[in-house]
């Protein structure tokens, strides 16, 4: 998936929610961090099942383990982030949406962070790709979910 992927990835997870969101961009918003955090489990078991593998390297295994905890530190962020999206009491709306903010951005570094053990040419192509493939979905759509609460907190003058 590349960059300009964004806009048809966006338009297809979500078109299938138009009449549950109609025109609230909190419920977009509600709707992106949830579709983030399903996908990022799903990739999640994916890639664990990928560790059972046989004949990987000790750098192929140690990758995916890496990749494995970030996964699982995106979840605990994106968990959070719709927790406190549904949450209404405490902190001022901006202030809570300043929190999501912050732990949708590590979940996004978190991807980032996972993809550096697969970027040695020690690692198996078809494993790579793989990986590739699932920690580029989630990443885009964490970055649209991201998006969609900057738009919340902070709409364009």
């Amino acid at each position: 998936m590349r960059y300009n992927d964004r806009p048809w990835l966006c338009m297809t997870t979500f078109s299938g929610y138009a009449s549950e969101i109609q025109a609230s961009p909190k419920l977009l918003a509600r709707t992106a961090l949830s579709v983030s955090l399903n996908t990022t489990r799903s990739a999640s078991t994916v890639i664990v099942k990928l560790s059972k593998s046989h004949g990987l390297k000790p750098k192929e295994i140690a990758a995916i383990r890496d990749c494995v905890e970030e996964l699982k530190d995106s979840v605990d962020e994106l968990k959070r982030a719709c927790d406190e999206m549904g949450s209404g009491g405490g902190k001022s709306f901006e202030l809570r949406m300043r929190d999501i903010q912050t732990w949708v951005s590590a979940a996004l570094t978190d991807e980032d962070t996972c993809m550096d053990g697969f970027s040695g040419k020690y690692i198996n192509g078809n494993l790579k790709t793989t990986v590739r493939r699932q920690i580029v979905k989630v990443a885009h759509l964490i970055s649209i979910a991201l998006a969609f609460c900057q738009s919340l907190c902070c709409p364009p003058v």
